[in-house]
């Protein structure tokens, strides 16, 4: 009975692990050459969107306001493969959107236009920035509106584009561990090897120091 009662639990934790795992909300300070970068692991085929809106600090009220509309963000996505899959100049406020096509690590990189310098009069740029993975990115409101759909016919394609969500985060994890087995396995085989390397090399020495000796003692006519 134990262990039927410990599964709902367990299954709920999953899922909330899950969820939590794909919207992820920050804000960051950045100088004027500075760049921030971004790791997010994401499956394959998955949807990315990306909010961001930046505020400048006001010295004369002490506090960060919205930056002007002349200040710019440039985005910059590599898929785990270092490829560039995007990269483009957007304002002050923005959002940008993006398919994975591998699965692994996606690095997000921000930084503000370089010929924009006067705007920060050598103070900080904020920037809050809001990631929503996968079915997260979707607006049910607009999708409801648009397929005239009731609010059951809604939650139930909610629900089926969450357990979408959770199977292609499950091969993702799956694809990671595969991974892992393999490099693994590659590292032992390496340490494997090169013990018996080591093995043979102190075997060759103590064949050439005993041949050694014996050619020294043979010499001094000691044997």
């Amino acid at each position: 009975m134990v262990s039927v009662r410990m599964q709902p639990c367990v299954l709920s934790v999953l899922l909330l692990n899950v969820f939590y795992s794909f919207v992820s909300s920050l804000y960051f300070h950045i100088g004027e050459t500075e760049k921030k970068c971004f790791i997010e692991e994401i499956p394959d085929e998955t949807m990315i969107i990306g909010n961001y809106r930046t505020q400048l600090y006001d010295k004369q009220r002490e506090e960060y306001l919205p930056a002007t509309q002349g200040l710019g963000m440039f985005v910059e996505v590599k898929d785990p493969d270092d490829k560039v899959i995007l990269s483009r100049q957007y304002g002050s406020e923005g959002r940008f959107t993006f398919t994975s096509h591998t699965p692994g690590e996606h690095q997000i990189c921000l930084h503000s236009n370089s010929s924009k310098f006067s705007l920060f009069a050598g103070g900080m740029l904020r920037v809050h920035l809001d990631i929503q993975v996968g079915e997260h990115a979707n607006n049910y409101a607009e999708i409801a509106a648009k397929d005239k759909l009731t609010e059951l016919q809604l939650r139930v394609r909610q629900l089926v584009e969450q357990v979408d969500q959770i199977q292609k985060e499950q091969n993702y994890q799956r694809y990671r561990e595969e991974r892992f087995r393999q490099t693994s396995e590659s590292t032992n085989q390496r340490v494997l090897w090169w013990s018996i390397v080591q093995t043979l090399i102190l075997v060759a020495i103590g064949i050439w120091q005993m041949r050694h000796l014996k050619s020294f003692f043979e010499a001094k006519k000691l044997v």
